[in-house]
């Protein structure tokens, strides 16, 4: 049973220091642990440097592998409704999982790779579909609203009303990183939608 811990672990790094230090390496009954750059968690790729550049080629391919199957089903001459169903069950749900964690995050060139994805499935449907940036917004509100609502919520006590009692105070940030993560972009789309 031990071995199989060694076998199935991986060590990421993830240090944002100016300064490299050089890590020991993990190790599990003598046996050390391989460093990885990339690493696939619960169908997500994490990068060392949390580009997502890897989880965008991976989430890019598997999406445009199913087109193919929505151009066979326009083929046969289904309803625009069906191939909206189609779309939205096959392509969509592969294009927004776990979008509040990557999309703000990833570089414009990702952004529109994918958002190509849906344009492509758009003129296949011959039916507007939502952009990758209002696909976002929404399961984001969506999030957040659902976190305010439940005061046992580990990220609960991050959304702190201002003074007016309106708007949300925005977390402090210096680095882009903390600027682009879930809270700080839900936090900003509440104070906006609110």
């Amino acid at each position: 049973m031990h071995y199989l811990f060694q076998v199935l672990s991986f060590e990421l790094v993830v240090d944002f220091r100016g300064r490299k230090y050089e890590l020991q390496p993990v190790s599990i009954n003598g046996e050390c642990v391989e460093r990885v750059s990339s690493f696939k968690f619960l169908g997500v790729h994490i990068d060392t440097d949390l580009q997502w550049s890897s989880n965008t080629s991976a989430v890019l391919k598997k999406a445009q592998q199913r087109l193919h199957f929505l151009r066979i089903l326009r083929k046969m001459d289904l309803k625009k409704e069906l191939l909206t169903v189609f779309y939205r069950c096959s392509i969509e749900s592969v294009l927004t999982y776990c979008i509040g964690v990557w999309f703000s995050s990833c570089t414009t060139a990702h952004r529109k790779a994918l958002q190509r994805v849906i344009n492509m499935a758009q003129k296949i449907i011959g039916h507007p579909l939502p952009s990758l940036k209002d696909l976002y917004s929404t399961r984001c509100l969506k999030r957040a609203r659902s976190i305010l609502r439940d005061c046992t919520h580990p990220g609960h006590r991050v959304f702190k009303l201002l003074p007016s009692g309106r708007r949300f105070r925005l977390l402090r940030s210096r680095t882009n990183r903390l600027k682009d993560s879930f809270y700080n972009r839900a936090i900003a789309l509440i104070n906006v939608n609110s």
